[in-house]
């Protein structure tokens, strides 16, 4: 018999048994001891099972009676969406080609990255209610902060394919005699110029998501009208606005899929 196996198994990421499967119970355990450290109440736990039965109990069936104030909602968040995307890309485009190694100077470059950096620190969130502390609650507020979200997304996405493109249309075009805004405009978009298209469709879809979660700290669109349903404790309409959302989503999402399959 041979001394070779006879069927192929992949090997482990770690090879030494004694080093993997010490690293495993290292993780283990500090799992055990960080959850162990948490300042769980299980007490309130306990209550929040009870209260959690009533709010889904008071849930159903779902409420769609208040629908225009429902697509009223989801308008405004299709605006702050639209709103944002365009802003943000339109932002996007310099900053990826700042924070673009091949193109940029150092201290172009290294104020490119630092832009991209910051955009992408913070959570929407957090961000949302940067904004809504400083120009009010509304959308406003919502179509500024995920501007920002835009950005820290599509210029470095979009800076890292410039940092891809063949190098040899570009020194084509320097040959010929080209500028700098010519060079980049032949030689420099055309190939970015799909990724871009692309990025674009996606944050759209992205923008629309996080608008309803800005708008639950008062960024304004659907996420503000479903919070003010549940400080009404109006749970049916809460749950029929949850189904809305989930379910234009999901078609955004299919759409949006279906045009980047197209585009690649």
């Amino acid at each position: 018999m041979s001394d070779y196996p006879e069927t192929w198994r992949k090997p482990p990421m770690i090879a030494n048994p004694l080093l993997r499967y010490g690293l495993a119970l290292a993780i283990l355990v500090y799992v055990v001891w960080a959850i162990s450290m948490l300042p769980i109440d299980w007490a309130r736990v306990s209550e929040g099972i009870t209260r959690a039965q009533r709010i889904f109990s008071g849930a159903f069936p779902p409420s769609f009676e208040r629908s225009g104030l429902l697509i009223k909602g989801f308008s405004e968040s299709l605006k702050i969406a639209i709103l944002a995307t365009v802003g943000g890309v339109l932002l996007s485009i310099p900053i990826a080609f700042m924070a673009a190694r091949n193109l940029a100077p150092m201290p172009i470059y290294l104020l490119g990255r630092a832009i991209i950096i910051v955009a992408r620190s913070f959570h929407p969130v957090i961000v949302a209610i940067v904004f809504v502390k400083a120009v009010g609650f509304g959308p406003f507020a919502g179509v500024l902060t995920l501007i920002v979200y835009s950005i820290g997304f599509v210029a470095k996405m979009l800076a890292e394919r410039i940092e891809e493109i063949d190098w040899g249309q570009v020194e084509a075009m320097r040959a010929a005699g080209a500028g700098y805004l010519a060079t980049l405009y032949y030689a420099v978009f055309p190939q970015i110029m799909p990724r871009q298209i692309g990025l674009s469709i996606y944050q759209l879809d992205s923008n629309l998501r996080a608008s309803a979660v800005v708008g639950i700290v008062g960024a304004g669109g659907i996420g503000s009208t479903l919070a003010n349903a549940f400080g009404r404790y109006d749970y049916d309409f809460a749950l029929a606005i949850t189904m809305v959302i989930v379910g234009v989503i999901l078609i955004s999402e299919a759409i949006s899929g279906q045009i980047r399959k197209r585009l690649w």
